[in-house]
């Protein structure tokens, strides 16, 4: 092992020890220290870029954007291939599944105008599969590998074209617990791929000659000892249209604020416990916020490590996720799983993805999903077939109507 590789799990092994002790200390960190140190960390993340003037949702491609895409899904690939057989793929991030659950998203009745574009158009209530999962780019204990969490939504039963052609009727958002990405563009993310299959991926945010401190402050800003992936807020990080010509960011966040206890010697999958306990006792609602860019530079679509300031536009509720009870079949979860593909081109045109990570997204998700299914045997399943299980989007109404656990 090199120097570099030890070095790295040194660093590491102080992030695991912090896990233990992070429940204890959390909960004052974040209501009294994370809001000022998140305020320094963008302004100097702010003070480095400079304006490119450009309008709403408008985008400026990367130079030799297609050469770096194609790099980054070489990279991942090549990491999938040396870490797992044939029958044992996971994906190459987002990598370990904590459950996959059935859901309602419903879209509010009483929208401004300016928000009724896409799924958001009319009131209608649709039916949703809901995957949370954790970073990966492995899938070890639960307790090793918990930081930042992540949530992918499946709407089935949308009305009009997709972006995407494997599947039919789909609308696909994505999030993390962080409100920005771990890299700011993908030529950085290229960067962070080749450190991730050296085994150093540490040292991609701390290399003398190229640092990202302000990213890594970011990232471990939220990088915590989770309770549960229900009670943690989660943000799509990158921007989407709303409609042509305006651009949002979104999120999802827990309606009810409990905080569980984390076990001092919790089971390898106690976050997948918690889930299956958390949906088998009772409704779990989170609300889905959008956020509208109002300023093209303050609120950038290039760049994922700026926070899009809320003094200049606040969320705003425009749907709830309504994860009715249920009972939680693992063997099912995991087939389920690997049949899905999310990624954020399964959209509407009014939803279409913007940004140099997203449109990279587009082919770096299609390829990896592509590869772990033909490796497990496992073909994409299009849930928004009628033949494979999918409901139609249904008007608005009462709430708590559950659906079968198929």
């Amino acid at each position: 092992m090199n120097a570099a590789r030890r070095l790295n799990d040194a660093l590491l092994a102080l992030v695991h020890l912090e896990r233990r002790i992070d429940p204890y200390v959390r909960p004052l960190f974040d209501r009294t220290l994370r809001g000022p140190l998140q305020a320094l960390v963008q302004w100097i993340v702010n003070l480095r870029r400079r304006d490119r003037h450009l309008g709403p949702a408008e985008e400026l491609p990367l130079p030799e954007e297609k050469e770096v895409t194609e790099a980054i899904t070489r990279q991942m690939a090549r990491f999938v291939h040396r870490e797992y057989t044939p029958g044992t793929a996971r994906r190459a991030g987002n990598t370990k599944t904590y459950g996959i659950v059935h859901g309602e998203f419903t879209v509010r009745e009483d929208l401004p105008e300016h928000l009724r574009h896409g799924v958001f158009r009319r009131p209608a209530t649709f039916r949703a599969w809901v995957r949370f999962a954790g970073p990966g780019p492995l899938a070890p204990p639960d307790i090793k590998d918990n930081g930042v969490l992540s949530i992918a939504v499946k709407l089935m039963g949308v009305e009009g074209p997709t972006l995407l052609d494997d599947e039919q009727g789909t609308q696909d958002f994505t999030g993390i617990s962080a409100p920005t990405f771990t890299t700011p563009d993908i030529t950085d993310n290229l960067l962070l791929q080749q450190h991730v299959y050296a085994g150093t991926p540490l040292l991609y945010f701390l290399g003398p000659r190229h640092p990202h401190l302000c990213d890594l402050l970011m990232q471990g800003l939220y990088a915590k000892t989770h309770t549960s992936p229900l009670e943690t807020r989660y943000w799509s990080c990158v921007p989407y249209l709303l409609g042509e010509g305006q651009a949002m960011q979104y999120s999802l966040v827990p309606r009810e604020r409990t905080r569980s206890r984390v076990p001092w010697h919790p089971p390898d999958d106690y976050l997948q416990q918690a889930l299956a306990g958390a949906v088998r006792r009772r409704d779990v609602v989170l609300d889905f916020l959008v956020q509208i860019q109002t300023d093209p530079h303050r609120m950038p679509v290039e760049n994922a490590s700026v926070v899009w300031p809320e003094r200049l536009s606040p969320y705003v509720q425009v749907a709830e996720l309504r994860l009715p009870r249920q009972e939680f079949e693992e063997s099912e979860q995991f087939a389920l799983a690997d049949r899905l593909s999310f990624n954020p081109w399964h959209a509407l045109p009014e939803h279409r993805p913007l940004g140099n990570q997203n449109r990279a997204r587009r082919e770096i998700y299609l390829h990896l999903s592509r590869l772990r299914q033909s490796m497990n045997g496992t073909p994409h399943g299009d849930p928004g077939r009628a033949d494979q299980g999918a409901a139609p989007a249904r008007r608005a109404g009462p709430p708590g109507v559950h659906y079968r656990h198929v």
